[in-house]
């Protein structure tokens, strides 16, 4: 079989009336894919986005069939794929990546220096990097192809954009998009601080069902969509250490002529991370 699609760390497979994601091991930072494989990444991503879909499905449906490769054709059944495939439902993807900021850090911060605003929205005054905002925020971005950068755009252009592709249903998906992310955001980040994780931002995709029903595709809060911050040690003032892939980025910043290749130690570095916040946040460590 042959993915039909490949992102910067996914490849989609056609099966019929559903689809299989599988979430390899590359890594991507800067919207490069680097030379390195981070061995176990695909599997953290699929089992927390599989985690994070059980723990929604209460405030919205999501697109996951299941992630077990027995319920796969054969061709998944090998090692290479277990653990690192989901079977999903089709969806007409909504063309914006949603994302909620709960805190101030990022390009937001650096925003936030020049003029008091994060994507056009102004916030109070006087906030540190790092600090945690009175409520979080949706700062909407339009989804670009590989090799170019997202777009941010503001909410009343989310509504324009959606009204391109869905003629009169603009403001409807714009709204319900807004809604959701944020409730979905609130949820999860409630939990993640009672277990040790502080989740900064992150950001959701949705898609239509066979029905119109909106409904969370792609992967969910998982480090590669989402800044997660230890709890224990948060202070606010400058950046945070993070359960991410930060630490492949503070490398390649710091060494500008990397080849877009990581030293072993960054890898294994970046592997424990993501291992550790799986664990933190669902109670049982990886198999």
């Amino acid at each position: 079989m042959k993915p039909i699609k490949e992102g910067k760390v996914r490849e989609i497979y056609d099966n019929g009336d559903s689809l299989i994601m599988v979430a390899t091991d590359r890594i991507s930072c800067f919207d490069v894919i680097l030379n390195n494989e981070v061995t176990k990444k695909g599997t953290v991503l699929t089992q927390m986005s599989k985690f994070w879909f059980d723990f929604t499905k209460d405030i919205l449906p999501n697109h996951m069939i299941s992630a077990d490769v027995k319920d796969m054709p054969e061709f998944f059944q090998q090692p290479k794929y277990d653990g690192k495939s989901m079977m999903c439902k089709k969806l007409n993807m909504l063309p914006i990546e949603c994302i909620v900021r709960g805190y101030i850090t990022g390009s937001g911060w650096a925003s936030y220096q020049k003029d008091g605003t994060v994507c056009g929205i102004t916030l109070p005054e006087g906030l540190k990097e790092s600090d945690k905002l009175p409520e979080p925020i949706y700062t909407p971005s339009t989804k670009a192809e590989i090799g170019d950068h997202d777009e941010n755009i503001s909410y009343e252009q989310s509504i324009a954009h959606l009204e391109k592709y869905f003629p009169g249903k603009g403001e409807e998906y714009a709204a319900k998009l807004r809604d959701c992310t944020i409730a979905l955001y609130k949820k999860c980040a409630d939990y993640a601080l009672s277990r040790g994780i502080i989740i900064a931002d992150t950001k959701f995709e949705f898609g239509l069902d066979e029905n119109g029903n909106v409904v969370i595709g792609d992967e969910m809060l998982t480090p590669d969509s989402s800044r997660f911050w230890p709890a224990d040690g948060y202070e606010p003032g400058h950046g945070q250490p993070s359960f991410d892939k930060q630490f492949a980025r503070d490398w390649l910043k710091a060494n500008p002529d990397n080849n877009w290749t990581l030293p072993e130690e960054i890898v294994e570095k970046t592997i424990a991370k993501y291992l550790q916040a799986y664990e933190l946040l669902t109670g049982s460590p990886l198999a």
